[in-house]
């Protein structure tokens, strides 16, 4: 192979690549140092043309990807991501660095937005290609499918791949290109063997079901011809390999222009924003068309021996997690990949052979901590930064003003992030998250808290994902500021909101993310949606939402007062409406309704601990409401025994009182399954099974029931008794077992004292007992003696 047809004279120089492909980055930063050539164009969209130089920056750090969103509507975006091993960003970073102007020749991204917001085809998000081909990856902003062409859609390297006899268009590409020294030799003749393939292709499938390439290539024409017109015969144009045979062919200026002509458009914005390599795998949900750029930025970086590198590399990783990986190991493993790769008829070892190499022999052939390999190194969770100088949106800039005050540093990895409230760095991270949380921006979302903690501490777990740009784009409608714009939104949503809980749940947001000034207006909506809301199903919806505002808003600092008057007319309307509500109900609202009562039983536990709450009248009135549920025969036997086990637990009602409840919900005269659901209701839920255990009397009860009950009925009631058992723990019910074992009214101390309990003899063995003693001479020391009697009392005890 020679490169002349690359070099014809007045040609420009026309350098296919397949993007993110370390081989072809390799081949280009070769090509334009032979050929010197006095203008770079790259595919991608021209409007990017002033953020060339920020490329040169050195506070940029690849990956990284141009953003463009539509000026009047932020949602509407696409990303053209670019990574170290990327040849665009090879030769955008060789022409900064030598001084030539570099352009970027693609459709405007100004008609791209325009077109998915004409088709609505779902292609605003996938601008970074159409999948393994790598001819349309990266820097292709084409659509799936258009009206110009037909809508089968040709993989370019899987078919060259496939005349090769290879089943896997990754490996073909290794073998020919990433494992024959790109670049070494001749500089252009990888390039003239692709174009040559690709002529071959087009000739054949004509667009391939790219449909829109057509425009595209027209308007990549129009601008090579400028260029050529400026800078004469010194052109050099990195484009994906597939339009290479088209912007070969000779057309006319006027019928390309005659392809553009009409195209919709709208006004764009674009900037430079950090990617991830996660985000260029097929399963970061943006098609880049490489599963492994972990991979693939390891062989562009490594000098030599790239396998031993890598091996070494994953050695490095599974001995930090604790796994026994030695030199020996490493060397092992190399010589198995080499071996493979000679046994498959390769040139050099692949990614494939030493996955194969590191399973055998490093992971002992588990996958397990091979999963870790691929998701750490094969894939990676490298992060890009770009320089402050960039453009962005007014919010966007407090956005990052705020988070470098507060030392918060965007990560690609997931990490847990534990707040103290009580503190004020603390208290300030928490706002800025709920405040971006409101506005679409979930930076970081709330998780569990530690054991221990409780409400002075939050947990979160934070993710950078570079979509969070555009939703911060988005969110600049709102206002300049985070705290502006947390603001404006929170007042539009209580406007807004459609349901009385929304307004609730909105109210606790606005205390959280410290929004005062948001505050009067969600509560003015909320008084006025409860005055209006009838339905007491809601209004115990909204209740707990509210106070756990107040204890929010309590561990803040907050003033809450108007928050509590509300809350208590709230409950108080929930205390006329909910006997009426809780009659005649079936068994699946009957159901819902407890779980609301739990809600409301809850909510009004911790409201008694607000000072701002009239916490002894609501619990008065809340006890006297519970009183009329446990005696009320037209409520559903579920809420009746809730209503009599609330009462019991908060001391209002005698052990004795509970239990003549439970003999007259379970006399002979109750359908079997009124009488079940009394008893879910009662011992259902958390210490139910223990009120079993400790209470004779109600165990007795139950059990005497549930013997009785006709054997046409008991297949009835079993399945709800069921449910309400299977959820004790296991210990719990291993002790009901015993105690169904041996029948209520035997577990007398006297009597068990007598005769032993179970597994024990009847009385205490004198010599196994002080068979102990010398261990604990042996703990406590030699000093012990003069306690030792009154250890051997504790003993048999």
């Amino acid at each position: 192979m020679n490169g002349s047809r690359a070099r014809d004279a007045g040609q420009p120089l026309l350098l296919g690549v397949r993007h993110h492909g370390p081989g072809s980055a390799k081949a280009v930063r070769a090509a334009l140092e032979a050929s010197r050539p006095r203008v770079v164009l790259i595919e991608g969209p021209p409007e990017a043309d002033p953020l060339v130089p920020l490329a040169a920056a050195e506070d940029m750090r690849p990956p990284v990807a141009l953003l463009a969103h539509a000026v009047d509507e932020p949602g509407r975006s696409a990303f053209w991501p670019l990574a170290a091993f990327s040849p665009e960003w090879v030769a955008l970073r060789w022409a900064l660095e030598h001084g030539v102007p570099a352009r970027f020749i693609d459709l405007p991204a100004a008609h791209t937005l325009a077109w998915e917001r004409d088709e609505e085809d779902g292609g605003g998000e996938d601008m970074d290609g159409g999948g393994k081909d790598g001819e349309d990856g990266g820097m292709d902003a084409g659509a799936e499918q258009d009206a110009l062409d037909e809508d089968v859609r040709v993989d370019p390297l899987g078919v060259l791949a496939g005349t090769a006899g290879y089943d896997d268009a990754e490996r073909w590409w290794e073998d020919v290109v990433e494992h024959r020294g790109a670049g070494k030799g001749d500089a252009l003749a990888p390039f003239t063997a692709l174009e040559e393939a690709m002529t071959a292709l087009r000739e054949t499938y004509g667009s391939g079901g790219h449909g829109r390439d057509l425009i595209r290539e027209a308007h990549m024409r129009l601008r090579i011809r400028d260029a050529q017109r400026e800078f004469e015969d010194g052109v050099a144009v990195v484009c994906g390999a597939w339009h290479v045979p088209a912007l070969r062919r000779r057309t006319g200026v006027t019928a390309d222009r005659a392809l553009l002509k009409g195209l919709p458009k709208v006004k764009t914005d674009m900037t430079w924003v950090p990617w991830t390599h996660r985000r260029l795998s097929r399963a970061g949900g943006y098609g880049a068309g490489i599963d492994s750029p972990g991979w693939y930025a390891h062989l562009f970086a490594a000098p030599d021996r790239p396998v031993e590198r890598w091996l070494t590399k994953v050695a490095g990783l599974l001995r930090a997690e604790d796994r026994t990986v030695s030199p020996g190991h490493v060397i092992e493993a190399v010589r198995l990949a080499e071996t493979l790769a000679a046994l498959r008829g390769r040139p050099l070892p692949g990614l494939g052979e030493a996955t194969d190499a590191v399973r055998a022999v490093m992971c002992e052939g588990s996958d397990v901590p091979l999963a870790l390999v691929h998701d750490r190194l094969v894939v990676g969770d490298v992060l890009g930064e770009v320089p402050h100088t960039v453009p962005a949106v007014p919010l966007q800039r407090d956005l990052e003003r705020t988070r470098r005050r507060l030392r918060l540093r965007p990560e690609a990895a997931e990490r847990e992030l534990d707040l103290d409230l009580r503190e004020e760095t603390g208290a300030e991270r928490s706002r800025l998250l709920h405040r971006l949380r409101l506005l679409g921006i979930d930076w970081g979302r709330p998780a569990a808290a530690r054991s221990g903690t409780g409400t002075f501490r939050e947990t979160w777990r934070l993710r950078w994902e570079p979509e969070l740009a555009v939703r911060t784009a988005e969110a600049g409608v709102w206002g300049t500021t985070v705290l502006a714009a947390a603001t404006a939104k929170a007042e539009a949503d209580a406007v807004a909101a459609r349901g009385l809980a929304d307004v609730t749940a909105l109210a606790e947001h606005c205390l959280l993310a410290g929004l005062p000034d948001a505050l009067p207006v969600v509560m003015r909506v909320l008084a006025d949606r409860a005055a209006l809301d009838t339905d007491v199903a809601h209004l115990a919806q909204a209740l707990p939402a509210l106070v756990r505002s107040l204890r929010y808003g309590d561990v803040r600092g907050t003033g809450t007062a108007a928050l509590a008057e509300v809350a208590a007319g709230l409950a108080e309307r929930v205390f006329v409406g909910l006997p009426p509500a809780c009659a005649g109900l079936d068994a699946d609202a009957a159901e819902e309704m407890r779980g609301l009562v739990d809600a409301v039983h809850g909510a009004l536990s911790l409201l008694g601990d607000v000072p701002a709450a009239p916490d002894g009248r609501l619990r008065a009135r809340w006890r006297a409401v519970l009183g009329t549920l446990s005696a009320r025969d037209s409520v559903p036997g579920v809420l009746r025994g809730r209503a009599v086990r609330l009462l019991l637990d908060e001391g209002e009602l005698a052990q004795d009182e509970a239990a003549r409840f439970m003999g007259l919900a379970l006399s002979p005269g109750t359908p079997p399954a009124d009488a079940a659901a009394w008893i879910e209701g009662f011992v259902g839920g958390s210490g139910g099974g223990l009120l079993l255990v400790h209470d004779e009397r109600l165990f007795g009860l139950v059990d005497r029931w549930l013997t009785a009950v006709p054997t046409e009925a008991f297949t009835d009631v079993l399945p709800l008794l069921r449910r309400t058992f299977s959820a004790y723990e296991s210990g719990v019910r291993r002790t009901l077992g015993e105690l169904v074992r041996r029948g209520p009214g035997r577990r007398d101390r006297t009597d068990t004292a007598a005769a032993g309990a179970p597994g024990f003899g009847p009385g205490v063995d004198e010599a196994r007992a002080d068979a102990v003693l010398p261990v604990l001479r042996l703990l406590l020391g030699p000093d012990c003696d003069e306690g030792t009697r009154g250890e051997r009392v504790e003993v048999r005890r």
